[in-house]
């Protein structure tokens, strides 16, 4: 892969250490609370997406993919519709965390990861989010 590719990838890379490195509270791959399973799998999808998109990244150029499909209404669909699920995240995050420093510090990585970045956070934090969001 080129340098030229392979930067974003360095860059995500960076994000994933530094947050699992910063990462206090509940054990990184393990659940202690309510619905231990569901913590697992959320590393699995996680692996797996980041697999996917990383294969993706080989095959081709995510801007001249963008670039091609943008003049399709549905292309432009599915870009809200990826972004309003990341706003929607983001203030999941902010009702987990309570911390808008925490927001601002999850909100770059989010707006350019993506789901790549929502999927560490629900793995990083999952005991918590099932504990205040489900109540168990």
């Amino acid at each position: 892969m080129p340098m030229k590719r392979a930067a974003p990838w360095v860059l995500f890379l960076a994000f994933v250490a530094l947050a699992m490195g910063l990462h206090q509270g509940e054990p990184l791959f393990v659940s202690q609370g309510a619905y231990p399973l569901g913590k697992p799998l959320v590393w699995l999808m996680f692996v797996g997406f980041v697999g996917y998109s990383y294969y993706c990244s080989t095959q081709e150029n995510i801007f001249k993919t963008i670039k091609r499909i943008f003049p399709l209404h549905w292309a432009r669909q599915i870009g809200l519709d990826l972004y309003l699920g990341l706003i929607l995240m983001m203030f999941i995050i902010y009702l987990n965390e309570g911390s808008l420093l925490v927001l601002a510090l999850w909100l770059v990585p989010i707006l350019l990861f993506a789901n790549l970045a929502t999927l560490l956070y629900v793995a990083l934090n999952y005991d918590s989010l099932v504990a205040r969001f489900i109540g168990a």
